[in-house]
């Protein structure tokens, strides 16, 4: 079964909205079977500027649901969600 991988890009100078919404969007990650691996994209001093998430989803719909739900969406936090379909090899 392929996977499913968001790539998310934080607005510019969202990291208040970040840090408002971390311990909710930590909480979903942790909700049900979906994320297979998850995590912050870095800018060069260690910040947050994004997030990875992979999701173990039965089709590209239903990893857009799971997207648009995520607290983190909902706070208006990305500039650009990407959605792909991706298999893991190694």
């Amino acid at each position: 079964m392929p996977l499913f991988v968001l790539i998310c890009s934080d607005k510019p100078d969202h990291q208040p909205v970040r840090a408002a919404n971390r311990d909710a969007h930590l909480a979903y990650l942790r909700t049900g079977t979906a994320v297979s691996q998850a995590g912050p994209f870095l800018d060069g001093s260690g910040g947050m500027r994004g997030s990875l998430v992979v999701l173990d989803l039965p089709d590209h719909a239903a990893a857009a649901d799971w997207a648009a739900a995520d607290p983190y969406a909902l706070a208006g936090l990305f500039a650009d969600v990407r959605i792909e379909e991706w298999r893991k090899v190694i």
